[in-house]
């Protein structure tokens, strides 16, 4: 009986780490998703990345929206420096057409984005990472283990942009990355919309 108890709760604690998605410490897998120029794009497509910036966004989120340029800007800062900028449309586009991908496409060309904008229209790696707002940002680090995650959650403490000493979540953990250290803060609450997920078959 004891071992059937323990079996449950050894199940019951796998799956809730699943659907919570990837914690500081995990190795993240790759993914090959389709970018807004047509082509797939990997983590393993930047072969000289010391990590990533993955950040799970949309079109049509004001707070994703809000967040665009400073996204831009993180990728011009740290790209050169091995940590692109990834972004990764979640939101379904059934549910939510002004994420569908030829409005990613215009979006894209509208901002001139100098990163990587894929699309996840079934959750696959939405669901893997566990974002669960838009933006949800996930810091990368290649060590021997693979894609490690140094840090998750929000750019910054200042979505309207007004407070001049905001905290720079980000940008302050690549930096502390850059200079082979561990971040001071690695997870944050991701502050945004909810995502808009597929809409579940109807019964029969």
């Amino acid at each position: 009986m004891k071992t059937f108890l323990f079996a449950c709760l050894l199940a019951l604690s796998v799956t809730a780490k699943a659907q919570n998605g990837y914690q500081v410490g995990d190795v993240a897998s790759d993914f090959n998703l389709k970018n807004v120029d047509g082509k797939n794009v990997s983590l393993a497509s930047y072969t000289n990345a010391k990590g990533y910036i993955v950040v799970f966004t949309c079109n049509t989120c004001p707070v994703s929206k809000a967040y665009q340029d400073r996204v831009e800007a993180l990728n011009k800062s740290y790209a050169a420096k091995g940590y692109p900028v990834i972004a990764i449309n979640t939101n379904d586009p059934v549910t939510s057409p002004g994420d569908s991908y030829a409005k990613m496409q215009e979006r894209a060309k509208e901002k001139s984005f100098s990163y990587a904008y894929l699309e996840d229209p079934n959750h696959v790696y939405t669901k893997k990472f566990g974002a669960n707002k838009t933006p949800h940002v996930f810091v990368l680090q290649k060590t021997a283990k693979g894609n490690e995650v140094a840090y998750i959650g929000a750019i910054d403490n200042d979505q309207e942009e007004v407070n001049a000493s905001r905290t720079m979540y980000v940008q302050s953990a690549v930096n502390a990355l850059l200079e082979g250290k561990k971040p001071a803060i690695t997870s944050t609450k991701a502050i945004g919309c909810s995502i808009k997920w597929k809409k579940e078959a109807a019964s029969k």
